[in-house]
């Protein structure tokens, strides 16, 4: 994938200060290793999100893989253990990857949005959906993040995650079941998220799962071919 444009070069810098937005870029020399733009993106203040999150969520998993998967943002249990993908649909997610032959070492896994966005519930921290400048904000962070793993194929898990690779809005009615060539050089496979599933009733959410199983074979093929 050497044609590939570069994107480290648009990687946010950390801010000197927790009130300073982080519009500066960084030189390409300081993002040589995903571990070196983790510890940038744990100090991002490019958005607000930081304020009310427990800790940045970054990506992990094989920083060779030829499958990488984008979620929306980090829950409640990934904010508290600072993991992508360890709560309930993170377990959702294992168990689909599992039937359709895929594991999770093999992949790296991410987000769009590194911080969670939530709303009080009681005691509860729910979801919110983050806003398009948001999501604009950390865009810099998941191209890097491309640009370092180099993937064949990126699974999107929902709109927003499909937004952010793809760069317009996405419905995943019309999207997914095939691969889409980017002019990055890889594919994108999108899908429904494993948060959406569960929240369906019995009928629907089996439906659903199907659907995020074979959309992950799918990717599982084009990461092979």
């Amino acid at each position: 994938m050497s044609h590939r444009h570069s994107l480290l070069s648009h990687a946010p810098d950390a801010a000197p200060s927790d009130e300073a937005v982080v519009r500066t870029a960084a030189p390409p020399s300081a993002r040589t290793s995903l571990e070196t733009l983790r510890a940038a993106a744990a100090r991002c203040r490019a958005c607000p999100l930081w304020r009310h999150a427990t800790q940045t969520v970054f990506g992990e998993g094989d920083a060779h893989a030829s499958l990488f998967v984008i979620g929306e943002q980090p829950g409640h249990s990934e904010d508290l253990h600072g993991h992508p993908f360890v709560g309930p649909a993170g377990l959702l997610l294992e168990q689909a990857m599992a039937a359709s032959g895929v594991k999770r070492e093999q992949l790296y896994l991410t987000n769009a949005i590194k911080h969670f966005k939530w709303v009080l519930r009681g005691k509860r921290r729910l979801h919110k959906s983050p806003a398009q400048k948001e999501i604009e904000a950390c865009l810099p962070w998941l191209q890097a993040e491309l640009e370092l793993v180099q993937p064949k194929v990126v699974l999107c898990l929902g709109a927003i995650a499909a937004r952010a690779a793809l760069g317009g809005p996405v419905r995943i009615s019309e999207h997914r079941g095939r691969g889409i060539r980017t002019a990055q050089g890889y594919d994108v496979v999108v899908t429904v998220h494993p948060a959406y599933v569960l929240r369906l009733k019995a009928g629907a959410a089996e439906a659903a799962y199907r659907m995020l199983t074979e959309d992950i074979a799918l990717a599982a093929r084009l990461a092979l071919a």
